[in-house]
């Protein structure tokens, strides 16, 4: 990759990144190089890096966890969508995984391979070993539902996900943030459980059952209803 000279460095470091991650040089949940290794592929310094890292960051392409690194969580810049759901409530965005989730889990049920079950009990496993960080859950609930979503085997269903899950994630941990009570840990991995439960043995209603319940329990919990 030639180095970057021309003005702005920063967008010219953000744009090189961004075109990187859209080559499929890395996929979503990879963990990018570090600023000492990314620096000189671009020819810029450490600190311009890490100023095109907040601007990708800011648009959902990258997260940065603190303490394991810089990951990607969108694999392009936002789209008119994109800018549509920022101004959206919670509430919407709720309702949006309502119409995705539930069809979903009951397609799961019935198409779900050995591979999907074994994706999604892994990712219901990370997910009770974050239970206490808040923005760590948020990043496991959404890999767990994603993987559920996976298991439904409908590209459209898992695009639509796909295309609020950045925003989702935002959204969510704004959500929790905003409670009363201070964040003390998961109180709902049991529900989850029993999703996967109903996704294993193929019991399509009380999948979808179970799906609805928990994204209408988060809208009614919150006053969104």
């Amino acid at each position: 990759m030639p180095p970057l000279r021309r003005a702005s460095l920063a967008d010219q470091a953000a744009d090189a990144l961004l075109a990187r991650v859209r080559s499929g040089e890395w996929a979503i949940g990879d963990r990018l190089p570090g600023e000492t290794t990314l620096a000189p592929q671009l020819g810029v310094g450490r600190s311009t890096v890490r100023e095109a890292i907040r601007r990708l960051a800011g648009i959902g392409v990258l997260t940065t966890r603190q303490g394991s690194g810089v990951f990607v969580t969108r694999l392009d810049a936002p789209s008119g969508l994109d800018t549509m759901l920022d101004g959206a409530a919670i509430d919407a965005v709720l309702e949006a995984r309502i119409a995705v989730e539930v069809e979903a889990a009951a397609l799961a049920a019935h198409r779900r391979t050995e591979e999907d079950l074994d994706a999604v009990r892994a990712a219901l496993a990370i997910r009770a070993a974050h239970r206490g960080d808040l923005v760590r859950h948020v990043e496991t609930d959404t890999d767990f539902h994603r993987a559920v979503i996976a298991a439904a085997h409908n590209p459209v269903l898992l695009e639509m996900f796909d295309g609020i899950a950045a925003h989702l994630r935002r959204a969510m941990v704004d959500m929790l943030r905003s409670r009363p009570e201070p964040f003390g840990g998961d109180d709902d991995q049991d529900s989850h459980a029993e999703l996967l439960a109903a996704v294993e043995r193929g019991d399509a209603t009380a999948a979808a059952r179970l799906s609805r319940e928990h994204l209408s329990g988060m809208l009614s919990r919150d006053g969104h209803r």
